[in-house]
């Protein structure tokens, strides 16, 4: 018989989590039939992949995975171009995790130039542009303020030309609402582009890049959105874990893992995205070093993406023979 923890907490760290003991073929089983209330189909976990890595194309817009009224989740790639136009949010803060290639981010908080593994937090209103290289990154739109957890590596600085080949020009400026998504711009109108990026010397704020290298960092955090960073180097999965509050949503960084929920398991691999639906509990069983990133929403955040594929029901002896692997 095997016996695991579950761990019941809530979205509010600082309220304390409840323990319990479970039978873990118990914790993943179907329900017993009822007479009076047949049993609900619940719907599997779902994966949404994409490639890891660059794969060359024309520019096209991002792609939405995960949106709702106060957060959305999308994936956007560039190569050797620029995007547009420059954009500015008037209702939440921009962040981004840059997955592969190299992007320069021009604002009027100064120029900085990302890398694989690194994350960036544009405040809301600021106005900023992209410069890519064979780039893959995410964008998390959070409405503001959202604050930084852990310390900065690296900041913008005031940069002309901010890149190699730059020209100066006038450009235009799209502004929008709603996080910035589809057709929620709410005007379009000429910049004078150098007279914006020299916008950097009267002000004191610049763009903040994180780049954790602890095993696990909260590194974003708003009134209702927490976003961390993963690193496990092996795991037998015998402590579950149920958000009574809140979505947990998942992207694969490196190496895999086999996610374990109420729902279903799946094999998970770079480029994947889940999300693990409120109240539902969930484990990791990890036999290489892994490494992924967790947006726990405190309310809940639909897929708008097609999924690539379902969970499905785990088999507690197929689960042991994988924990044998990580000793």
């Amino acid at each position: 018989m095997g016996i695991v923890r579950e761990i019941i907490d809530s979205f509010d760290t600082a309220r304390p989590a409840r323990e319990a003991l479970r039978r873990e073929e118990l914790l993943l089983a179907q329900p017993l039939p009822s007479p009076k209330r047949p049993p609900r189909e619940y719907r599997p976990i779902e994966v949404v992949h994409f490639p890891p890595h660059f794969v060359p194309q024309g520019f096209e817009p991002p792609k939405g995975i995960f949106e709702s009224d106060h957060l959305r989740i999308e994936r956007q790639t560039m190569a050797g171009f620029r995007q547009p136009f420059y954009h500015r949010n008037c209702d939440v803060d921009e962040l981004s995790y840059q997955v592969f290639g190299t992007r320069h981010l021009v604002t009027e908080w100064g120029t900085v130039e990302l890398a694989a593994g690194d994350f960036s937090r544009i405040p809301v209103t600021v106005a900023h542009d992209n410069f890519a290289h064979d780039d893959i990154h995410i964008l998390f739109y959070v409405p503001e303020p959202v604050e930084e957890c852990v310390p900065a590596t690296r900041t913008s600085e005031l940069r002309v030309p901010p890149y190699p080949g730059w020209e100066v020009s006038t450009r235009n400026l799209m502004t929008t609402e709603c996080l910035g998504g589809p057709e929620t711009d709410t005007v379009m109108t000429q910049v004078d582009e150098r007279l914006l990026l020299d916008q950097a010397k009267l002000e004191d704020g610049r763009i903040t890049v994180l780049h954790p290298d602890s095993p696990a960092s909260v590194l974003y955090r708003s009134a209702q959105v927490r976003i961390e960073h993963h690193s496990v180097e092996r795991s037998d999965g015998r402590v579950y874990r149920m958000h009574r509050d809140a979505d947990d949503i998942q992207y694969q960084i490196s190496g895999r893992r086999t996610l374990v929920t109420q729902l279903g398991t799946v094999q998970l691999e770079p480029g994947d995205f889940v999300r693990v639906p409120v109240s539902v509990s969930f484990t990791s069983i990890v036999t290489e070093p892994s490494e992924h990133l967790t947006v726990v929403s405190a309310l809940a955040v639909p897929q708008v993406a097609a999924a690539t594929r379902t969970g499905e029901r785990a088999i507690v002896e197929e689960l042991d023979e994988l924990r044998a692997a990580t000793v």
